[in-house]
């Protein structure tokens, strides 16, 4: 009889390669890159082609791409630029503090909160329907219209400050779409274990919550970093007022984009970051055998 001691081991089931097959997969992945690399020439030849020999193209180019004018504006430009930066930073830092408080007044239990999640409410759907440059041209004028007594008239303050107020609105049902995607069996778990309501959001929740909703915060952030510019209407000189100072003194458009390009060159590697969270979240989904 054979003990457990002296029982053979069992060989490890190692899966079998087609050599053909694996070959033949190489083959059509180097031919694919090919034909796509090709075929990516070849559209963007034609475009450059086409565009490039309309008969306004000289005058276009002057007006639009002139490099002379693209070096005599560029430090004029990337020094206003700062300035959509700070506004940038200063709204989202305070969006993404004041957002969770909405967020989670909006998820209140109990007859005792229910005035708290009517302001709420009233304060997402209100802020969410009207257009962002309403206001800032609300706050950006109409406050300092009031003559306050300590209170700031600076057009840069209110422009932010209507920044902060419309899109905190809109990342605070980020938040709450990303707290209500959390199984109520989570809370109930850490309930059972002592923890009280407050601990179970604060430890369980909310961790698994705003991890999820990382790429679509991020989505939010890229439009609010293109909506600094709006602030520009109450006449604070940030990039796209000095773009246009330039243009209306020269007779020529590109400051426009030189001022478009620096926007793209700050949102272009924060929507392939977005694009990599949300591709990296699905595979993990996709392992876990989640939905």
């Amino acid at each position: 009889m054979t003990t457990p001691a002296e029982a053979p081991l069992e060989a490890p089931d190692i899966p079998y390669v087609d050599p053909e097959r694996f070959l033949g997969q190489r083959r059509r992945g180097r031919r694919n890159a090919w034909v796509a690399s090709v075929s990516t020439v070849v559209v963007f030849a034609v475009l450059v082609v086409g565009i490039t020999s309309t008969p306004g193209w000289s005058q276009v180019q002057e007006t639009f791409f002139n490099w002379d004018a693209a070096v005599a504006t560029w430090p004029v430009v990337i020094r206003a630029f700062v300035l959509n930066i700070k506004i940038f930073l200063v709204a989202e830092f305070f969006i993404l503090i004041l957002a969770l408080l909405v967020a989670l007044a909006r998820g209140l239990q109990g007859p005792v909160f229910l005035p708290v999640r009517i302001l709420a409410t009233v304060y997402v759907d209100f802020f969410r329907g009207v257009p962002t440059i309403l206001v800032i041209l609300l706050l950006g004028f109409g406050v300092p219209a009031l003559h306050l007594s300590g209170v700031t008239n600076s057009p840069l303050v209110w422009g932010t400050v209507a920044l902060i107020v419309s899109y905190t609105a809109y990342v605070a049902e980020v938040y709450r779409a990303g707290i209500e995607s959390v199984h109520p069996s989570q809370r109930a778990a850490a309930r059972s274990l002592g923890l009280s309501s407050l601990q179970a959001t604060r430890y369980v929740v909310l961790p698994q919550a705003i991890r999820r909703v990382i790429p679509p915060l991020l989505n939010d952030f890229i439009a609010l970093q293109k909506e600094t510019a709006l602030v520009s209407l109450l006449g604070p000189v940030e990039v796209l007022r000095a773009a246009q100072i330039d243009a209306a003194s020269n007779f020529n458009y590109t400051p426009y984009v030189v001022a478009a390009l620096l926007f793209v060159a700050i949102t272009l590697p924060l929507t392939r970051l977005t694009d990599w969270l949300q591709r990296r979240a699905t595979s993990r989904r996709s392992a876990a055998g989640m939905p």
